[in-house]
């Protein structure tokens, strides 16, 4: 048990020589490594030089096993009575061919390990890119909302000079309030419940004075939904659009109810017009202008099929906008920015 075959005709070695040089050899291929990677990164056999690559590396796997042999004799004289020379002789019959398959084989890891970053890398980078392009699309959703709401309100404040010049100066003073609040720092997308109800105060105020008694605002907000996350700005033109195609257009008065609560893992939000209706034509439902079509594009690109926004009749009459997105708490004050009005709404 102590000899076995070493592989040629009518030859056996003992088994301590065997482990001997085999431990050499693993060991100087061990210290060989680094380098063998170096090499296949310093010339890779991909892409338009691979030929060149390909004759570097069958040079190199040579240079280097014959390194190999080298270190392995010169280790195995210490242990054997006979010279270099005989010793490079035996290592060279024995051990050359096994020592290209390793030099190969290290060659292989290293590009396994190079390919599999390098997808990584792609992979990052593609993500990165879509992200960008989301935020990007995002900020120029939220941009066109700013501009369409002053316009509408300043248009509003110019027809009130000619009746009621103090209520048209109290809607300005609303407005700067407004407008600061609209250019505080809020970098991400997403605030929080409490803030966004600020904000629609803010305006439900302006609204206020713009049509007087005809107007009645309720609010109905579940406690544990203030510090649920809600996209910057979603109120404001679901509120808007509730008024432009109800009180803005039909006689009589009109309450506007805002909703909020938590279904399982969802934020329901909802905002009621009871003096509006919808018709019969299909594009009706899906909403319309660009605080409803904005209003869709930016739940989608945040939220994805997660996120939900539709218009449906109330009983006997009124128009109620139902969003559902993912429920999400902000807790630290990195989440999202604070926002404290200047002056409470009257």
């Amino acid at each position: 048990t102590t000899e076995i075959y070493s592989g040629l005709p009518n030859s056996r070695w003992p088994l301590w020589d065997l482990m001997r040089w085999s431990l050499i050899q693993w060991y100087t291929w061990a210290a060989l490594a680094p380098t063998v990677f170096r090499l296949a990164e310093r010339f890779p056999v991909r892409g338009a030089g691979r030929l060149h690559g390909l004759g570097a590396q069958v040079v190199a796997s040579l240079c280097m096993t014959f390194i190999a042999m080298i270190v392995g004799a010169m280790v195995s004289t210490l242990f054997e009575p006979s010279g270099f020379f005989q010793q490079l002789g035996y290592f060279l019959e024995q051990h050359f061919a096994i020592g290209l398959l390793t030099y190969w084989t290290l060659f292989a890891i290293q590009q396994a390990i190079h390919f599999h970053a390098e997808k990584a890398r792609r992979e990052l980078e593609a993500s990165q890119l879509a992200t960008e392009l989301a935020q990007s699309r995002l900020l120029s959703l939220k941009s066109q909302l700013q501009p369409h709401f002053l316009f509408n309100t300043l248009h509003a404040i110019i027809t009130l000079l000619d009746e009621d010049k103090v209520s048209a100066e109290d809607m300005l003073l609303r407005l700067s309030d407004l407008l600061r609040a609209f250019l505080e720092d809020y970098d991400g997308q997403e605030i929080r419940l409490r803030q966004e109800l600020d904000l629609i105060e803010l305006y439900l105020g302006i609204q206020r004075i713009r049509f007087k008694d005809r107007l009645t605002t309720r609010t109905y907000i579940a406690p544990d939904t203030l510090d649920c996350a809600v996209p910057s700005l979603i109120l404001q033109p679901l509120v808007e659009n509730a008024l432009r195609h109800g009180i803005g257009q039909r006689l009589g008065s009109d309450t506007i109810e805002i909703e909020a609560r938590r279904d399982g893992d969802a934020l329901c939000i909802e905002v009621r017009n009871r003096n509006s209706t919808l018709t019969a034509e299909p594009t009706a439902a899906a909403g319309h202008g660009i605080g409803m079509s904005n209003t869709r594009l930016r739940l989608k690109e945040l939220y994805g099929e997660a996120a939900e926004v539709r218009l449906d009749m109330m009983w006997p009459e009124g128009v109620v906008c139902r969003i559902r997105v993912p429920f999400r708490e902000l807790e630290s004050a990195e989440d999202a920015p604070e926002f404290f009005p200047g002056s409470a709404p009257a």
